[in-house]
């Protein structure tokens, strides 16, 4: 009997072992693309978390990361078809994240910024459904997690850019939506500052509200956030290049 049940106990840990080291791969790729990140390396990071993916196809935590890099990597390449190219993939990963767990609030995210970054170089009916696409996913994002500052974000910057929209583009919002959405740009000040109050260290939100304060005429303001921007620590790749935008809109403020 001690034999059997040793042989038993033997056999189980083999079966185990396979599962054991799979999960360690996992997480070790996932700790090394969360490195590369913060070391500005997100081309690198993002094939690190493409290789959990290929191993792990349903791994959320990817799913949303590669969304996410290939939104923020997408306006950083040469031509328009490329592009198009890196935010279709953002929106096809970020469809797979909500297949996955559609109660996610940072899968809703990523969808709202591939289809914001989309919106950006798409017209027409392309253009309109991206706008639209924003609003929904961002605020389904705030409604499922209250303290996502990314989603406060981007339903701001929505905000934002529909309330500016001329008279030709207001008319095909309102097409679109059968009615035109309630846009403002108080509503973007109030959610960028909820952004700032959930995370004061996001660079992009301070340019952003910025932005939004010197539309209101309120430059007084504008220049305090660009000022203490411009002196905070650069956490990610992205930073350098906001900093120099700010310092810009900082001149031209002043």
């Amino acid at each position: 009997m001690v034999k059997i049940g040793s042989t038993i106990g033997l056999l189980l840990f083999w079966l185990i072992l396979p599962y054991e080291n799979k999960a360690q791969d996992i997480n070790g790729l996932l700790k090394d693309a969360q490195q590369l990140e913060n070391a500005f390396k997100e081309p690198e990071a993002l094939q690190k978390y493409l290789d959990v993916i290929r191993s792990q196809p349903n791994n959320l935590t990817a799913l949303i990361k590669v969304s996410e890099l290939y939104s923020i990597l997408g306006k950083h390449q040469g031509t328009k078809d490329k592009q198009k190219e890196y935010y279709r993939n953002a929106r096809v990963y970020a469809q797979k994240a909500l297949v996955v767990n559609p109660g996610s609030s940072d899968a809703n995210v990523v969808m709202a910024l591939a289809m914001g970054r989309m919106a950006l170089i798409s017209s027409g009916d392309d253009k309109i459904k991206a706008v639209k696409d924003v609003k929904t996913y961002s605020e389904k994002g705030v409604q499922l997690d209250p303290n996502n500052y990314k989603a406060y974000h981007v339903l701001a910057k929505w905000h934002y850019e529909v309330s500016d929209l001329n008279s030709v583009e207001k008319w095909l919002v309102k097409v679109a939506y059968e009615a035109l959405p309630k846009a403002s740009l108080d509503d973007a000040i109030k959610f960028y500052e909820k952004s700032r109050q959930l995370n004061p260290a996001f660079l992009l939100n301070y340019l952003e509200l910025a932005k939004s304060y010197h539309r209101k005429e309120n430059d007084k303001k504008a220049v305090e956030l660009l000022e203490t921007m411009l002196k905070m620590p650069v956490k990610m790749s992205e930073d350098n290049n906001i900093k120099a935008k700010g310092k810009k809109l900082l001149e031209e403020y002043k």
